[in-house]
């Protein structure tokens, strides 16, 4: 969760509280663009901010920035982030109560629940996961992905951002099975993909199709290899040949050529952070 934002103190210096420390926020500015920040502030006439992509403080006239569409993209932001948090909870407390027995039975006694959605089963139960919708990187944020992802980006490649570093929904089985209930046949194309933290999103990457109609589907290079049954006419059971290692993942049809993608994103396990997420340095004073 994004650090407690302080109330505005007045027009002659307003100030804006950090974020919590290794998060990041767009600054947006009246041309339209943004820059990606750790935190800001106002006073009087300029705008002080720590560049996330140049690791460095720096200043730009107040009358440059468009602080109204900062402030609406952080409470749109913080409440996708609540809606995700409380979809999360509610499955984690009804994570040990029996489906309904209605739908395809996955195992003695465990059945699916009759809804279309994408199900995941851990031997022991049966987990609803969440569908996003992951857009694609614009050039400027390519660009700094580019410096944080390993290896050479191609040509041709596409990145795929979730927003938040990791998925609500966490599984504790490393061998789970997943179910495509659809009538729309996507177990049919879905694949399961590792994905990329970087910063404060998930990165997804994919090989573009040929717009000439010419050229393969869109490739996944990274796809986890599947072994898939069509279980009935809008079901689809995809088993692991191999079990996962902790991480985060989404499954989803990634050769859809669409911008905006539906993606169904899960974690494995609850991953410590190794090292400590330092605080950007204070920021100079401005003793005459």
């Amino acid at each position: 969760m994004r650090g407690l934002l302080l109330a505005w103190a007045g027009l002659a210096c307003l100030a804006w509280a950090s974020p919590a420390a290794g998060t990041s926020l767009k600054l947006f500015l009246k041309d339209g663009t943004y820059q990606l920040v750790s935190s800001y502030e106002v006073t009087g006439d300029r705008v002080r901010y720590y560049s996330v992509e140049r690791s460095a403080w720096e200043e730009i006239p107040l009358s440059l920035v468009d602080l109204e569409a900062t402030k609406r993209a952080q409470d749109q932001e913080k409440a996708v982030q609540k809606k995700q948090l409380e979809e999360g909870q509610a499955i984690v407390q009804q994570r040990f109560d029996k489906p309904p027995e209605t739908g395809f039975e996955v195992a003695p006694g465990i059945r699916l629940p009759l809804d279309e959605g994408v199900y995941a089963f851990d031997g022991t139960r049966v987990i609803r996961l969440i569908q996003s919708t992951a857009e694609v990187v614009t050039d400027k944020r390519r660009a700094a992905f580019a410096m944080a992802l390993p290896g050479h980006l191609l040509k041709g490649q596409v990145i795929l951002e979730l927003p938040g570093p990791r998925a609500a929904v966490r599984l504790q089985q490393a061998l789970p099975t997943f179910y495509f209930q659809s009538p729309e046949g996507l177990g049919a194309k879905a694949v399961l993909v590792p994905v990329k933290v970087v910063k404060d999103a998930r990165v997804v990457e994919r090989l573009e199709a040929s717009r000439s109609g010419l050229g393969k589907p869109a490739e996944v290079p990274a796809a986890i290899p599947l072994q898939r049954t069509q279980l009935a006419p809008a079901l689809y059971c995809l088993k692991l040949l191999h079990p996962l290692d902790p991480g985060e993942y989404v499954l989803g049809d990634l050769s859809d050529e669409n911008f905006n993608l539906a993606l169904w994103p899960f974690g494995l396990f609850e991953i410590p952070s190794k090292k400590e997420t330092k605080k950007p340095p204070a920021a100079p004073s401005d003793q005459q």
